[in-house]
């Protein structure tokens, strides 16, 4: 059987936490950033676990996990 490749844009955007969940940045923090208030800002610092229903879609694009 070939190998699976693994989805660019995955690799870039994902990380594994060690329980198996998938971290993701938060979106809406590149630009335009004086049309929303400081609470927009701050709620949506760091990372966010992605829902159980993507998961399943993420994991189906990285076959080998990500590192």
């Amino acid at each position: 059987m070939p190998k699976l490749k693994t989805k660019s844009g995955v690799k870039k955007r994902f990380k594994l936490t060690a329980t198996g969940k998938i971290k993701h940045g938060v979106a809406g923090k590149r630009h335009r950033l004086m049309s929303h208030n400081a609470k927009y800002i701050r709620q949506n610092r760091g990372t966010e676990v992605l829902a159980v229903a993507d998961t399943m879609r993420v994991k189906l694009w990285a076959p080998y996990g990500l590192s």
